[in-house]
């Protein structure tokens, strides 16, 4: 329970209001108050790991978010043709002049005019291309006859995740976790939460103040964030609409203020997708087939590449045994944006992979139309990411964005044979496996707070050699890439691609995804809550040794460590690990932390306590390490007797199913003779 749970209002208000600077515009015959309240900048990123046929333009960018309010006495009208210039252009004119990647200024909405009421909050965003929209910059918004000056600085404290959690099947968030990071040299102390969200009957576009939250379950208990670290709150908010608002955390201390962002409220579930898991059998659709259905299901499967699907969506008891969440176009709107049918949707996704588009990009600004007509639902928006070295022109513009990048035997858009990494060997048929982390980091800065997904490397029988026999990853190929995703902090994987077809290929890969899927499952609270507190690799001998990363958050810690000291094998053409190596490794954790003494590792088969060191925020292990290694660190050792507990219990509910097509012949028997009867 926070100390300033009842802290006077006024001084919130006034603290907003020093923010602002106030000026005038005309509208509609009437003087209107107009404040830009806030900025927030997210700067471009860009990995130097990856390597690709031709150099990488480094001039970053930053994603900007613009806070405006009425606070007059009347509406202020906002339409395609009020004028606004930024640097005295328009922002379709930075658009022309490739200056903005997209934007969503009132011009945008062409159809659409906003009357903002008073104090009402409305956000305008843009994505500046490179360096001379970067951090350092500034810039002159005019609307109309009003003008502001605002920096593109670069930020000193900010919220690194916000996740929207709820409880049971309720589609409906009811509580939140953010997280601060605090660079601003001096302690900071979290004093309210407050949520800004559209009123009923108002366009979503206009946001009312729902009041500050005082009451928050800060992690340091006593509200303060040291300097150089990080902290957060739990915040009770009771249910939530699903619609886009603006969460905002205020902080006391040296550069106390307002920390903003705007993002959609959507719940945040861990969700496990087969990818296209609804391709046709002949005359039949393998969603219908309950031996594939239930292999799915054993494997902790929630979610498809899939939508309405007749036969299987419309059999409440086929659905219900063996639900498979919605990720698709969902359309038309009015039959996906229903009570009944929210909890079944995970998220829209229809773009395909926009970077590439069938050889001509897509360019940012056309994507955003897309999904332009979803801002007024409660359907959250996905967008497949594909190529690194270009996709933060791209961030921002979906709702929970996912990417794709698979390092054995695949499509890449990275130049495997630029890497120098095994002593001057170069491989068209991998790529660096923590090329991954690399990524997952970049996708993740890129779009913060929202959480992001991951397209992991399943068994998928449509991929060439490459030179390689084995056209998917070997099970440790497979773990491995997974990790350095999972380590990097995503909240839903999503599995390319487990068709049918796919599985029956590579048999051997159902029981290493079940795996994964288990582990998951067994600590998905701790990804939800948490935050990518830290990460480091280290080398030895100057070649990397191991990847060391830290998802921290009010349950505790999770830890990993990941083999890097692989090599690929010539003959075989697969990457290779070393049979398991005696470690010592060392994680920071958080100062909120400081009275987690209990520690254990954790995977599929075992929850085992394991003995540590603390020195100051570090938590320092001895112990024998393989490719990928997962260790919890919590206050109280009864959450390692209950993990323990919950992992029995996913274990039953595989053996629930009576049906393991990995580990009985017969069953995998079942499955071939559904593929080879077209689903009959």
């Amino acid at each position: 329970m926070s100390m300033f749970q009842n802290i006077p209002m006024h001084l919130l208000r006034l603290r907003f209001a020093a923010l602002s600077a106030s000026v005038v515009l005309a509208s509609d015959g009437h003087s209107q108050a107009l404040k830009l309240v806030g900025v927030t900048v997210t700067p471009h990123v860009q990995s130097t790991e990856m390597r690709y046929r031709r150099e990488p333009d480094f001039s970053l960018g930053a994603r900007v978010q613009l806070f405006l309010m009425n606070h007059g006495d009347e509406p202020i009208r906002f339409d395609a043709s009020t004028p606004v210039h930024v640097r005295g252009k328009t922002p379709d004119e930075l658009l022309a002049a490739d200056e903005w990647s997209w934007h969503d200024f009132p011009s945008a909405w062409t159809n659409e005019p906003l009357l903002l009421p008073p104090s009402a909050l409305t956000v305008w965003s843009f994505n500046g291309q490179r360096a001379p929209w970067g951090v350092g910059t500034e810039a002159d918004l005019i609307v109309g006859n009003w003008t502001n000056h605002f920096a593109i600085a670069a930020p000193r404290a900010w919220l690194s995740s916000v996740t929207f959690l709820g409880k049971g099947d309720d589609p409906r968030p009811d509580s939140m976790v953010f997280h601060v990071v605090n660079q601003t040299g001096e302690p900071l102390r979290l004093v309210a939460a407050r949520l800004w969200v559209p009123e009923e009957g108002i366009s979503w576009r206009a946001l009312r103040s729902q009041g500050c939250i005082g009451n928050l379950e800060a992690f340091p208990g006593d509200c303060v964030i040291p300097t150089g670290d990080h902290g957060g709150a739990r915040v009770p908010t009771g249910p939530l609409p699903l619609t886009y608002a603006v969460v905002q955390v205020w902080c006391s201390g040296v550069g106390w203020g307002w920390l903003s962002t705007h993002l959609r409220i959507k719940r945040e579930t861990f969700d496990l997708s087969g990818g296209w898991v609804a391709s046709g059998l002949g005359g039949s659709n393998t969603l219908q087939c309950v031996p594939y259905l239930k292999t799915l299901r054993r494997m902790h499967l929630n979610t498809g590449m899939h939508q309405a699907v007749p036969g299987y969506t419309d059999n409440e008891a086929l659905y219900s045994r063996y639900p498979l969440k919605y990720m698709n176009r969902c359309q038309p709107l009015d039959q996906y944006d229903t009570d009944a049918v929210l909890p079944r949707i995970h998220a829209v996704e229809f773009l395909g992979e926009p970077q590439y588009g069938g050889g001509r990009p897509v360019p940012p600004m056309e994507v955003w139309r897309a999904f332009a007509p979803y801002q007024r639902t409660r359907l959250p928006t996905s967008v497949t990411h594909s190529e690194e070295r270009i996709w933060r022109f791209y961030a921002g513009l979906s709702d929970f964005p996912h990417y794709d990048a698979y390092r054995v035997c695949a499509p890449a858009s990275d130049s495997w044979r630029a890497y120098d990494r095994w002593g001057g060997e170069r491989l068209r048929w991998g790529a660096p496996l923590e090329t991954i982390g690399d990524m997952t980091r970049s996708l993740r800065e890129l779009n913060r707070p929202m959480p992001i997904a991951y397209w992991s490397q399943g068994a998928h029988d449509g991929w060439s050699g490459q030179g390689r026999s084995r056209t998917s990853p070997t099970p440790d190929e497979l773990r491995v890439q997974a990790y350095h995703a999972l380590s990097s902090r995503v909240t839903s994987l999503y599995w390319f691609n487990l068709s049918l077809k796919s599985l029956l290929k590579f048999p051997d890969l159902i029981e290493p995804i079940t795996r994964v899927n288990r582990e998951i499952r067994l600590l998905e609270d701790f990804h939800l809550e948490g935050e990518a507190y830290h990460y480091e690799r280290i080398t030895r001998d100057g070649r990397p040794d191991w990847d060391l990363a830290v998802v921290a958050g009010p349950r505790g810690a999770l830890l990993f460590a990941l083999d890097l000291d692989y090599q690929p094998d010539p003959e075989e053409r697969v990457f290779k690990f070393a049979p398991p190596r005696e470690a010592t490794l060392s994680w920071p954790v958080p100062a909120y932390l400081d009275e987690a003494q209990v520690l254990a590792r954790v995977d599929a088969d075992a929850v085992t306590p394991v003995s540590m060191k603390r020195e100051g925020q570090r938590v320092e292990v001895s112990t024998r390490c393989g490719a990928v290694n997962v260790f919890v660190l919590v206050r109280d050792a009864e959450v390692i007797t209950a993990l323990d507990a919950r992992r029995r219990d996913l274990v039953a509910f595989e053996e629930s199913f009576n049906f393991d097509p990995a580990g009985n012949p017969s069953d995998l028997a079942v499955l071939q003779a559904l593929l080879d009867g077209g689903g009959k």
